[in-house]
């Protein structure tokens, strides 16, 4: 058996690079909420061990349920016919090995964080499960996959303090908006075959135009609220400076997309939405660095 090569053919099947999207924004969740709840931007090591296993095991099993249940779409899909479960790499049963496998470590680092972690846990699952489903239902579906990913900016934040915050609330609220403008850009590539197969989603209900003009302003008020958690978070010069960073980012994104081409799109989806979430980290190790430095020399 060649593990290393099993081993890539289940990362591609979670699309594990994927995940500098939303874990930065957890990082940055708990980042916060330590500096805020305890005058330090240091979390501790057991609280930022489990939260990257939590995101990982998430993540994980999103993913795996995500291309089990989607396997007959995909198969019919040119750009996703090659995925790992329709072309047979791996089997549906074994991505549901992973999905359980994953969910049961999901279990343990929760366990491992605090009680309200362990208590919302059945509801995040709901959500981790149930996106590859509202699609075939509702346009919606990418509000849907925004709440699902924005949990976990929140769930940093409640890894550290234990219950919910003004700022956690606005920091969920960013990566919801955040990811219905990335996953609304990106879904303008199956435009056609979704529409062709019922698939539901913001491009085939409105068009490839007016679809791209609801990222826009999803992705404004992505920036509004950026903004707004620098102030509900009390944070320095430097969050600021990387929201600014941000805002710049989401600008480029949008001004190299052109719904008559769509050539753009990969690097609209995946290459600045991965320096944008790095942006965020970076913003926010540098303000909680600055504002501790400038605790202890008062």
């Amino acid at each position: 058996m060649n593990v290393p090569g099993r081993l890539k053919t289940y990362l591609d099947l979670v699309k594990f690079e994927h995940t500098v999207f939303a874990l930065p924004f957890a990082y940055a969740g708990m980042l916060l909420a330590s500096m805020q709840e305890r005058a330090t931007g240091w979390p501790g090591l057991h609280t930022l061990i489990w939260v990257t296993v939590a995101m990982a095991a998430a993540r994980t099993a999103a993913m795996g349920a995500n291309r089990v249940i989607d396997r007959a779409i995909d198969a019919r899909n040119p750009r996703t016919a090659g995925r790992e479960v329709p072309s047979g790499k791996v089997s549906p049963a074994q991505a549901w090995w992973l999905v359980a496998l994953s969910v049961v470590v999901l279990v343990v680092a929760a366990a491992q964080l605090n009680p309200l972690c362990l208590v919302l846990l059945p509801l995040a699952l709901v959500f981790l499960i149930g996106y590859p489903y509202t699609k075939r239902f509702t346009w919606l579906c990418h509000v849907w996959l925004g709440i699902t990913d924005g949990a976990a900016a929140a769930g940093g934040w409640i890894a550290v303090t234990g219950h919910f915050s003004p700022a956690a609330w606005a920091l969920w609220a960013v990566v919801i908006f955040w990811m219905i403008g990335l996953d609304t850009i990106y879904a303008t590539m199956d435009y056609r075959f979704d529409l062709a197969n019922g698939i539901k989603s913001i491009p085939a209900r409105f068009g490839i135009p007016t679809a791209l003009k609801i990222a826009a302003v999803s992705h404004l008020l992505t920036f509004v609220l950026l903004v707004l958690v620098g102030v509900l978070a009390g944070s320095s010069f430097w969050y600021y400076l990387a929201a600014l960073a941000m805002g710049g980012i989401l600008l480029y994104e949008h001004r190299i997309m052109d719904p008559d081409d769509l050539g753009k799109v990969n690097v609209a989806f995946f290459d600045a939405n991965m320096w944008l979430a790095l942006t965020m980290l970076g913003g926010v190790v540098a303000d909680v660095v600055w504002r501790t430095w400038q605790l202890h020399h008062a």
